[in-house]
């Protein structure tokens, strides 16, 4: 059987070759948190790996749970599809058994190392999942197999002009809000850790983005976090179900220090290209007016038990909403299908620059990296 699955996934990926053939960029590389995973969770060990792969996941897909935590595609799919890919990269963990078919897929479409409940700092959700600096390593274990077959000068100007596509911090940000909630602390020490805080995620992220243009990397989609106190999860806390503004507050002042830093790499690296993507805004658009994007619920999430359905995973055993496409949230963090592609429209077609900056995320498929 195993040897079955890599022959289809060769074929799948000869196939997929031919199309990327005439695209730009050659390749998609995904970092990041379940947000983007397509899979990779689902070949981690361990009780506490969050995973997506029992019903209602993937209800929309059609019918399929496939490790994404959404009831069908996600923003990483939608964009892989508005580049022109057939289809997101596949999962690392998918690919790695064997060396023929990562490479192959690496040249052609890519490779997703996103997973579930991953943060910028190794100690967010220690142990189960794969954290951005592990997802670097694999990239890095990759880029040394393409170059094995194809020559390390070939690969770096493969990989001068792929699409590198980065989002997460929204894992880091929970832990730190339901620790610092914990501590119960005055308001001059949650201000210090907060800036320690932000110091240890601008700092590992500056290095994320710096040892993957040391390898090649030059254009960079980065999205931000969201509105982290509005997602089921946050809102359950509070006695009346409201969003929490703590937790916006910090996710704001975190997006802000991304921003400088993407601003400070892009004068420093040579070459190096970015489109910031505000995920944030976007969110704070759509709430305020939710029946413009087709939503007619935007709090509850359509897959959850419990409290406002957020006090339980999206389970066999859950409620599940009869509309998919009226709902923003999918279950107690993640957005619907349907949100997922407004977000990734609005990230990729931005023409007058409302959610990303400085360019779009199709303007950075085109740009030329010096």
């Amino acid at each position: 059987m195993e040897g079955f699955v890599l022959c289809l996934l060769v074929v799948s990926m000869e196939i997929l070759g031919a199309t990327a053939g005439v695209l730009q960029p050659p390749a998609m590389y995904v970092f990041g948190d379940s947000t983007l995973d397509v899979g990779n969770n689902n070949y981690l060990p361990g009780m506490n790996v969050p995973r997506a792969n029992t019903p209602y996941y993937g209800v929309d897909f059609p019918g399929l749970p496939t490790g994404r935590f959404s009831n069908g595609l996600n923003t990483a799919d939608f964009i892989a599809k508005m580049i022109g890919f057939v289809s997101s990269p596949p999962a690392y963990l998918v690919l790695a058994p064997s060396s023929g078919v990562l490479v192959s897929a690496a040249r052609t479409t890519g490779v997703s190392y996103a997973s579930g409940g991953a943060g910028i700092l190794d100690s967010t959700n220690a142990g189960n999942n794969i954290p951005l600096s592990k997802q670097v390593h694999h990239f890095n274990a990759t880029r040394s197999k393409m170059a094995a077959v194809a020559g390390s000068g070939a690969v770096s100007a493969e990989l001068s002009k792929s699409f590198f596509l980065v989002g997460i911090g929204g894992n880091d940000l929970s832990v730190f809000a339901n620790a610092e909630q914990a501590r119960n602390r005055s308001a001059a020490q949650q201000q210090s850790d907060t800036a320690a805080f932000y110091g240890s995620l601008i700092s590992n992220y500056s290095a994320t983005i710096t040892n993957l243009y040391a390898l090649g990397a030059r254009k960079f989609a980065v999205i931000n976090v969201g509105l982290a106190g509005c997602l089921p999860v946050a809102r359950v806390l509070d006695a009346a179900g409201a969003c929490s503004e703590d937790r916006n507050g910090l996710a704001a002042g975190f997006n802000d220090a991304l921003r400088s830093l993407l601003a400070d790499l892009a004068a420093t690296l040579p070459g190096l290209v970015y489109s910031l993507a505000d995920s944030l805004g976007l969110m704070v658009a759509t709430f305020a007016d939710p029946q413009a994007s087709g939503f007619t619920d935007i709090s509850d999430p359509c897959c959850g038990s419990g409290r406002l359905g957020a006090e339980a995973e999206c389970s066999p055993d859950a409620a599940l909403c009869a509309n998919r496409d009226q709902y923003y949230f999918w279950d107690r963090v993640h957005p619907t299908q349907r949100a997922a592609i407004l977000r990734a429209q609005a990230f990729f077609y931005d023409g007058e620059a409302k959610y990303t900056t400085p360019i779009n995320f199709k303007q950075l498929v085109h740009v030329t990296a010096a």
